[in-house]
């Protein structure tokens, strides 16, 4: 009962329940991402994600991200974009992770670059 009314109300757990009904009865899948995202669009035109896993919109990859905000309205007929070598895989926000960016984080003491004149 409780995964129901998880369906139903919770948006940030995954797809309601309205979202599923919308998705199965007029989405038309697009394509996937290498995260497991699914696209789909309807006959009117409007655009929406189904997330695997939590649902956080920086896991959208730039290749998908022009094309959900209707920058670019071609697909690759493959879905596969094309990658260079010196490209990182995407990745979400890591903001108040393990994996954030700080720069001070290998070094113990902060170094100051001025000195006090109190001793």
């Amino acid at each position: 009962m409780l995964i129901f009314f998880k369906k139903l109300f919770i948006w940030w757990n995954q797809e309601t329940f309205g979202t599923k009904l919308k998705t199965f009865f007029s989405g038309t899948l697009v394509g996937n991402d290498s995260l497991g995202n699914k696209y789909y669009q309807d006959k009117k035109g409007k655009r929406w994600v189904i997330y695997r896993g939590e649902i956080d919109a920086s896991k959208i990859p730039g290749e998908w991200y022009s094309w959900i905000h209707f920058i670019d309205n071609r697909i690759e007929s493959n879905h596969v974009f094309k990658k260079y070598d010196w490209q990182k895989p995407h990745q979400s926000n890591q903001t108040g992770t393990e994996n954030a960016y700080h720069p001070n984080r290998n070094n113990e003491k902060i170094k100051k670059k001025y000195t006090t004149w109190k001793n």
